[in-house]
């Protein structure tokens, strides 16, 4: 091996344990997270510790319609391109997406977190609902898919083993949208594994995170982590 390459790699995996071992523990806070501005869209760390602001609107909200699906609830404009190449994608490979959930307001995602306290306990909703503030949907760039015709994603064991969760979860990266809580890293993400629930930054952003993930395992919160100011 060209010793400058591998002095390359070796300095590069350094850094990159460094990054996962600065990641802090999953401490239930509420510190309004340092990247909120509505132009942070893509780097915004939303975890159990930061928040947005109650008071946080995602500008350029627009229907998913436009992305072709049958659906009048909202995202932001800046991913609709993509996630329409993505949708066509799939519908052509015969493994159809639907959308269960999209943009959700604070005062919407209290009531959800309310919901899964009542009928699960706190502990449990804890690690499956976020608190309202602390959801990645607040930023209007997160989306929780489910197959076409398909129940609740949640309603099955693992929706990454249905033909559409499995290529969701093989080639979504390339249209910008990466699984916020993978299987197994629970205490990276601070979250129950949710094969169903992607976050839109971007491809060039995405491709950065594949390289990391591709070489570590490193989670999108471990990624976000490193833009934190």
């Amino acid at each position: 091996m060209n010793r400058n390459f591998k002095t390359l790699s070796l300095a590069f995996f350094a850094l990159i344990t460094n990054i996962v071992f600065a990641l802090p523990p999953c401490e239930y806070k509420d510190v309004i997270t340092p990247l909120h501005q509505p132009d942070h869209w893509a780097v915004s760390l939303l975890d159990v510790e930061y928040k947005l602001p109650a008071d946080y609107v995602p500008t350029n909200l627009v229907a998913l319609t436009e992305a072709g699906f049958n659906d009048e609830r909202f995202v932001k404009q800046e991913l609709i391109a993509d996630l329409k190449q993505m949708n066509e994608d799939a519908l052509a490979l015969g493994h159809g997406i639907d959308i269960q959930s999209a943009y959700r307001s604070y005062a919407y995602q209290d009531s959800v977190f309310n919901y899964w306290v009542d009928k699960e306990g706190m502990d449990n909703a804890l690690l499956t609902s976020a608190r309202a503030g602390h959801s990645e949907h607040q930023l209007g760039t997160v989306l929780d898919f489910r197959s076409v015709d398909g129940p609740a994603p949640w309603d099955l064991e693992d929706w990454a083993e249905t033909p559409a969760g499995k290529w969701m979860s093989e080639n979504a990266w390339e249209y910008g949208f990466v699984m916020s809580y993978p299987k197994g890293k629970q205490e990276e993400s601070c979250y129950s594994y949710e094969p169903w629930h992607y976050r839109y930054i971007g491809k060039e952003f995405a491709a950065q995170w594949k390289t990391m993930n591709d070489a570590t395992g490193m989670t999108l919160r471990e990624w976000l982590w490193t833009q934190k100011p």
